[in-house]
């Protein structure tokens, strides 16, 4: 992101890069002639100012307990912008609103005719795009690291990046001690392959314990994705050895890898030819019967995974997608925390958004591409680049997405959905530009991303924690929710016959938000 101040016209010029990577926040601040527009990359910067208000931005807390964060033009301040990927905005002394122009769009990009490409043309065309990408993002003149939880992503810009270098490339990653979360051995494995300077830190309480106090440090504004405690170790770890670090963000979003792309599609395939009322009739059946009657039926006959939610708790949550009547609802049920936010923030309503009211005109790509673009729009920046910038920026390291690149970008959007989600199997085209460099065998395993067990937790290690941000009568004196409500789903997290992990980190991440604010 920059900004430009052409002092012949008193004009200022503020761009942002594509894809969101960089945070670029904006406004007018103050009243008449004392009045002040203040820009810069945080809302932290802007605070500093004597002309920045601090006033709450209740619409913005309703869509944070939706998502886990603080999304598209909000902030979480009134008055505050934040301007979006891809656009420019322009404004003189006198200028009531910044004229805000887009130099490049995902949308018109999606929208592009698909190219015909035989398949091995395609991985190859891949491959190249994707090396020289790569090869840009390795110029430097400090050390160079990068990322690696061996997943896809990670995996082929690290084999692209050995693949260049005349030295092993210092990898880093990040484990659990539970051991359905951890991914290090599959990293550890992908690195011993390739050669790499291979580094590993695993979590366990003592690491909780010292970091979570830590994060409203990191963080400007409310942020909830609790894979946001793996992301600042791992880039701490880094940080002690490399200036820069690749990593492999934005893979799921571009070759369809997150599961809820391929579950979604199939599930409007199959139910969306029946009525709606009926499917919403089947849904109401499911729910009337309490969770806990579901939980006694399946749960002898089906163990519940490790850190995963009941079974009963499960299927009254899958009934809800029954009563969605196009993919754009169900997506947005699918990426919502609370489903119904405005229960914990009562009397706000919640902004429009990209999700919903201002969602951009649906063309002919199949559903799957569909929830692509629109987690490109919003999930991408507002959560996942975010997350690994605040992280990034607080320890000085510098942080690169090859497969951000926009040309990377726009030629995966080139290529048919059958050479992103093929057989069943997502990422194929990816997958077969990295199984070139990885044996399949060291690759082939469900996709877990970067997920912690933010449930258990809360019941373990930072009990005491979120004890005390959820104590009623704290609760009460933020005067933004609701208290009762939020003890209701804390007893019924710490009873084991719910998981509202997700749920509660979205809550206590804006109440220790809200006391650092405070200056507790």
């Amino acid at each position: 992101a920059f900004a430009i101040h052409d002092r012949d016209s008193g004009r200022v010029t503020l761009a942002r890069d594509r894809l969101g990577e960089k945070p670029l926040v904006y406004g007018w601040q103050g009243e008449g002639r004392a009045a002040t527009f203040l820009f810069g990359s945080d809302l932290a910067a802007l605070r500093a100012h004597p002309a920045c208000g601090r006033a709450l931005n209740r619409a913005a807390v309703v869509q944070f307990m939706r998502h886990g964060h603080v999304g598209e033009a909000l902030t979480i301040h009134e008055g505050l912008s934040k301007l979006p990927a891809g656009c420019i905005a322009e404004i003189g002394r006198e200028d009531a609103a910044p004229v805000i122009s887009r130099y490049w769009s995902a949308v018109e990009v999606a929208a592009r005719p698909v190219r015909a490409v035989a398949p091995e043309a395609a991985v190859a065309g891949l491959e190249a795009v994707l090396s020289d990408a790569v090869a840009r993002q390795m110029v430097a003149d400090v050390p160079l690291g990068a990322f690696l939880s061996g997943g896809i992503d990670s995996s082929a810009v690290v084999a692209l990046m050995q693949a260049r270098s005349e030295r092993p490339v210092r990898t880093f990653s990040i484990g659990f001690h539970e051991r359905r979360y951890d991914e290090a051995g599959h990293a550890r494995a992908v690195a011993a392959h390739l050669g790499t300077e291979h580094a590993e830190l695993y979590v366990g309480d003592a690491e909780l314990r010292a970091t979570v106090p830590r994060l409203q440090q990191v963080h400007d504004e409310p942020f909830a994705d609790s894979s946001q405690i793996p992301t600042l170790l791992v880039a701490e770890m880094a940080r002690a050895e490399v200036t820069v670090a690749l990593s492999g963000d934005g893979g799921d979003e571009l070759f369809c890898g997150y599961d809820r792309y391929r579950q979604g599609a199939a599930m409007m395939r199959r139910l969306g030819p029946l009525p709606r009322g009926l499917r919403a009739a089947a849904a109401g059946l499911v729910q009337a019967v309490p969770a806990r009657a579901w939980d006694g039926l399946i749960t002898p006959l089906r163990a519940v995974p490790e850190g995963k939610e009941p079974h009963g708790q499960r299927l009254h949550r899958l009934a809800d997608y029954l009563r969605c009547g196009s993919v754009d609802e169900l997506h947005r049920l699918l990426v919502s925390r609370w489903r119904d936010p405005g229960v914990v923030v009562p009397g706000v309503a919640e902004p429009a958004s990209l999700l919903a009211e201002a969602a951009p005109p649906r063309d002919g790509r199949p559903d799957a591409e569909r929830m692509m673009l629109l987690d490109t729009l919003t999930y991408l920046p507002d959560d996942i680049l975010t997350k690994v910038d605040r992280a990034s920026m607080h320890v000085s390291l510098e942080c690169r997405a090859p497969l951000l690149d926009h040309r990377v970008v726009e030629y995966a959007w080139s290529l048919p959905l059958g050479y992103k989600l093929r057989d069943g199997q997502s990422k194929w085209a990816l997958r077969q530009v990295l199984y070139r460099h990885v044996p399949p065998a060291l690759i082939e395993r469900p996709k877990m991303g970067f997920e912690v067990p933010v449930g258990l937790w809360l019941r373990g290690a930072l009990r005491d924690w979120a004890e005390a941000l959820l104590e009623p009568r704290r609760v009460a004196e933020g005067g933004i929710l609701d208290a009762g409500r939020l003890g209701t789903v804390w007893a019924e997290h710490l009873s084991g016959r719910f998981n509202h992990g997700l749920r509660l980190w979205n809550v206590l991440m804006f109440l220790a938000w809200q006391e650092a604010q405070a200056g507790r």
